[in-house]
């Protein structure tokens, strides 16, 4: 009996011990709440990262420092027109490895919404749909089409079959938590009548047919069937979104746009740090358990991948620039809000919620379970005026438009318009061992109908022409005039016209360049204008049409066309002659495009020539090498000179430049493009440029980039790092004995502050890079800066008034102070 006993003890430890060290439940669900993912409620901080937009050796550094930033959840595009180029032949290598992209994330420990569209937007070339596709006879794009949901449900299938044959999905024990059908669908949905409704419930039928162990989502979709999550798309969801059409369904943002992305032509886009806080605040105020930032880290389009007009640069100012570097404050103050958020997780999660409005801009919102936990969100919407508010006996100070989070209801942990975390300013400087550049070139032929073998009555559409092979396509006729045919005066000249339906074209006469047009992304089509010279005899018109990357958005993408379509010469003697069925010649690419002139060997292909002194050659290739630049950081080739043309290194791809369409501004949209180091060797390599319209490659310029200039710029009523505190069990405590104020620096890359390049305790405005003294200033506030932080990696200087100014002294007494400094980081050596 005692064995028994003994064996039955036994066997109760082995099951306790055994339901101890169960694996956690896999799979997600959901309910009005949150996200339940493996078993566990989750607030989720996502951040858009795209696999094609960066080579893969940055892959890993570009999810740690999301990581970093606070993100659990990467949220990803699956890009159709790179993974199928040609119909039945894909290609996942490189940088178009998502499953690679996958693994890496969930190495890193973050989870993945997968949204495999197969419409994207994304302002990639087509919204993702490959070239193809558009050529199925009688298909319309995003519609209950057959030829469409045909070809629609078999890509499909096949990345959701690619997914779990790699075990991604999360009941598999993989990092995908979600997946997204369609996209941003009611944009477009009463174009297409009765079909768009019933394309709505068969893409989520079909979604869910393929795979139903993630939620299904789609966005912008407020009548989205009620087995698919519909979510909100902007920058003030906590405003504009309705809530989910369902009460079972979660509030979810999926697109949080952190500024804007950018087309040539355009001004800057900036949004700031401050906004993107409040607005993610009074999201998770309003019952939101996710948000995602688009983009986090925008990368650079490659190639010919961007949609029409957008530039080569993809949201440049998201948390990360395009260089990979993190743009403070904008960073830091979202990482400040995801802590601040986590810290109040448990009663965002279980508690409940309710909401106090104090008056008209006044409101504030408690989240309670009873007995235990409690977070409150003071909220200001003012937008210029302060306040002060009475929460449980305590008065707290609102600055305008913001919202203040208190974890336990007493300790205001951080406010989305205080920015305690570090700024700082990017910096260009060119590179030591890449300069003094030598260039040679390659003058293109320009073509005579007879050269060329296609040929037809009217110049051809240009999208159909070219198929999505290249930018470019050549267009060539003649025409024979008698001298009585030409205009008799010196000082008047016919005029070419062209009607083009876009985006952009150089013209010829007789092989001279006489001038180049172009639309821009709101108007596409433009009228080219310009004086020729024509001689008795056969004359030759060439034109050399340019496409800027196909459609991404809009109805009926697959019926969009470009290139010329009226072509007249005005001024003859005879008055205007319509030249448009006069029979043209045809061929898609430039020569050197085709023969590589761009790659090692097809460089061999030409005889090159020195460039000797000033030109400005349209249609030309230019060649140099350049040793890969000193140190680590980033590297950019600054092309501010040049006019409009392509880059290659090394092979490599580098995207369009278009220096010559100016923003209103008077400046180019971009002038800086991104080398990535993965695709540099220690010497000798290789950077080539097509210049279509003129331009002097002596200017041109390799660069370093870093951002070694970093800045405080905090005020004596700003909050304590919200590192001060944390989370134990149920208590929250402080970490720190001294809850004080102060600026706390950090250089890049275990850099050291070198120098202190501006410092003021009063107060001063500005932003880093050009801060200002103001009325009042300390005159000890350098001292002050440079024994605290000079040789050091990272210091913090206290926003106490005795350390600057005796009481008796003090040149401002009444005020609040401020403390504005910048520093310059450098090397150890």
């Amino acid at each position: 009996m005692a064995i028994s006993n003994r064996l039955l003890s036994l066997v109760l430890f082995l099951l306790m011990v055994t339901c101890a060290f169960a694996e956690k439940p896999r799979g997600v669900t959901y309910d009005g709440r949150s996200m339940i993912v493996n078993g566990e409620r989750e607030l989720l901080f996502s951040g858009s990262i795209h696999y094609p937009r960066m080579p893969p050796q940055m892959w890993p550094d570009i999810i740690r420092k999301a990581k970093e930033g606070g993100l659990n959840l990467i949220q990803t595009y699956v890009f159709w027109n790179i993974h199928e180029p040609v119909q039945g032949q894909f290609n996942f290598e490189g940088n178009y490895d998502v499953v690679k992209f996958i693994k890496e994330i969930a190495r890193q420990g973050l989870y993945v919404t997968l949204r495999i569209g197969p419409y994207i937007e994304a302002e990639w070339n087509q919204g993702g749909f490959p070239y193809w596709l558009r050529e199925v006879p009688n298909i319309t794009f995003r519609s209950y089409n057959e030829p469409f949901i045909y070809h629609m449900k078999k890509y499909s299938e096949m990345v959701i079959d690619l997914m779990k044959k790699e075990k991604l999905f999360a009941p598999q024990g993989g990092p995908i938590i979600m997946a997204q059908i369609e996209n941003e669908y009611n944009n477009v949905q009463l174009a297409y009548r009765d079909n768009g409704k019933k394309y709505v419930e068969w893409a989520a039928n079909m979604a869910t047919s393929l795979y139903d162990g993630v939620p299904w989502i789609m966005c912008k979709q407020k009548d989205a069937p009620p087995h698919i999550i519909n979510t909100c798309n902007g920058r003030h969801c906590a405003d504009t979104f309705k809530g989910p059409n369902g009460p079972n369904k979660p509030s979810l943002w999926t697109e949080n746009w952190t500024a804007q992305y950018r087309t040539f032509g355009d001004p800057p886009s900036q949004r700031a740090a401050e906004d993107i806080a409040f607005s993610v605040a009074r999201f998770f105020a309003k019952n939101g358990t996710l948000t995602n930032y688009y983009m986090y880290y925008g990368g650079t389009n490659y190639g010919r991948t961007s949609s029409s007009f957008v530039t080569t640069r993809y949201y440049d100012e998201a948390p990360l620039d395009e260089f990979g570097l993190f743009r403070e404050p904008k960073w830091s103050h979202l990482r400040d809000l995801h802590r601040a958020l986590r810290l109040s997780r448990r009663a965002l999660l279980w508690g409940t919620p309710t909401v106090q409005k104090v008056n008209r801009d006044i409101e504030i919102t408690i989240y309670e379970k009873k007995g235990s936990d409690c977070a409150a969100f003071l909220t200001n919407n003012h937008t210029t005026n302060p306040a002060t508010v009475k929460f449980r006996g305590k008065d707290y100070y609102l600055p305008e438009k913001s919202v203040s989070i208190l974890p336990d209801c007493k300790t205001v942990v951080y406010n989305t318009q205080t920015i305690v975390s570090q700024h700082n300013s990017r910096n260009f400087v060119a590179s030591e061992k890449a300069k003094g550049l030598k260039w040679e070139k390659y003058q293109e032929k320009v073509p005579t109908i007879s050269e060329l073998s296609l040929k037809n009555r009217e110049p051809l559409e240009l999208y159909t022409l070219t198929k999505d092979t290249s930018d470019y396509a050549w267009y060539s006729t003649s025409i024979k005039f008698d001298r009585h045919d030409l205009p008799m005066r010196p000082d008047i000249l016919p005029v070419l016209q062209i009607a083009s339906m876009g985006h952009a074209l150089a013209a010829f006469v007789n092989g001279e360049y006489i001038g180049f047009g172009h639309g821009n992304n709101i108007e596409k089509s433009f009228v080219f204008q310009k004086p020729v010279v024509l001689k008795p005899g056969t004359n030759t018109i060439s034109i050399l049409a340019e496409t800027v990357g196909f459609p991404n958005s809009g109805a009926y993408m697959e019926k969009r066309f470009a290139g010329p379509r009226a072509i007249t010469i005005q001024g003859l003697m005879a008055g205007t002659l319509d030249i448009t069925q006069n029979d043209w010649g045809h061929e898609v690419g430039v020569f050197g495009e085709k023969e590589q002139l761009f790659s090692e060997e097809g460089a061999k292909k030409v005889k090159w020539t020195p460039v000797t002194g000033p030109t400005n050659g349209a249609v030309t290739w230019y060649k140099t090498t350049f040793e890969a630049p000193e140190g680590n950081n980033p590297l950019a080739v600054k092309m501010d000179k040049m006019q409009k043309g392509m880059m290659w290194v090394n092979g490599n791809s580098l995207g369009r430049y278009w220096s010559s369409f100016l923003s209103p501004l008077g400046q180019p949209t971009q002038f800086e493009y991104h080398i990535p180091r993965a695709f540099l060797k220690p010497t000798d390599n290789v950077l080539v440029v097509f210049e279509e319209t003129g331009g002097n490659p002596a200017d041109i310029e390799i660069q370093t980039v870093n951002r070694d200039t970093i800045c405080s710029i905090i005020t004596e009523y700003h909050p304590p790092n919200v590192k001060s505190w944390e989370r134990s069990g149920t208590n929250f405590v402080a970490i720190v004995e001294d809850l004080k104020t102060g600026a706390h620096l950090t250089c890049p890359d275990d850099k050291i502050i070198e120098k202190v390049e501006f410092a003021s305790y009063g107060n001063p405005d500005g932003a880093c890079g050009n801060l200002i003294v103001g009325t009042c200033n300390s005159a000890k506030s350098m001292q002050v800066a440079e024994e605290k932080c000079l040789g050091k990696n990272s210091c913090t200087i206290p926003i106490e008034r005795e350390i600057y100014d005796e009481p008796s002294k003090d040149p401002c007494p009444d005020i609040f102070k401020t403390l504005a400094v910048q520093m310059k980081c450098g090397n150890k050596n």
